[in-house]
């Protein structure tokens, strides 16, 4: 059992739930695990990179499965080293074309609900970064796993293959700025956020156009 108080991969914890994170790869990915503290059991998202400090993150934190928030090879470049340890990966069907080279187990339908321990995280479909890009929400917390859809400062890049920038704005506004100001944004890269600090940009944002 890892000594949580001292733990240098620990993010965020409350009663329930516990966060940890690492960055990795050349582009500075954010990893996230999600654990119940009750159960031990865990969920990955985002099998970046640096696949042997994440698969010791795994074994030493209880995770049963790893979620893709989309398909970018940034995000996904240790999914063959997850999968041959034996965990499912999990992505959309619409951006499960770019895992062709790497695999991938089970589809994530938007709002499912994908139980962790006596957590729960509600899948929230974001098109715009790629077709497919989606969410986590941690239920009953204010933990919001936004992928490359929400940064600090405004949504994520659309000028690669698949992007749209009406539909992210569309995703952020419509789906994202719904939830209280308080809530935690946990990007893919950078530092996290809240709801409360980005919501009043979202004109500046389309005004600009990026």
């Amino acid at each position: 059992m890892a000594n949580l108080d001292s733990d240098p991969t620990l993010h965020w914890r409350d009663t329930n739930v516990e966060v940890h994170k690492v960055v990795v790869g050349p582009f500075d990915n954010n990893v996230f695990v999600v654990r119940c503290r009750r159960s031990g059991d865990a969920v990955l998202i985002d099998a970046a990179n640096e696949h042997e400090q994440l698969l010791q993150l795994c074994k030493r934190l209880g995770v049963k499965r790893v979620l893709e928030t989309h398909g970018h090879w940034d995000h996904i470049q240790a999914v063959p080293a997850m999968r041959e340890a034996g965990y499912e990966v999990a992505v959309t069907a619409l951006d499960a074309p770019r895992l062709r080279d790497v695999g991938y187990d089970v589809f994530i339908d938007d709002a499912e609900i994908i139980e962790v321990g006596d957590l729960r995280l509600r899948a929230i479909h974001n098109p715009g970064h790629t077709e497919g890009s989606i969410s986590f929400h941690v239920v009953d917390t204010p933990l919001l796993f936004t992928g490359d859809t929400l940064f600090p400062g405004g949504p994520g890049n659309t000028q690669l293959e698949g992007g749209d920038f009406a539909a992210i704005i569309s995703s952020i506004d419509n789906k994202l700025f719904t939830f209280a100001a308080e809530t935690i944004v946990l990007p893919g890269h950078g530092l996290d956020t809240t709801i409360g600090a980005e919501r009043p940009q979202l004109a500046a944002w389309v005004a600009r156009g990026w």
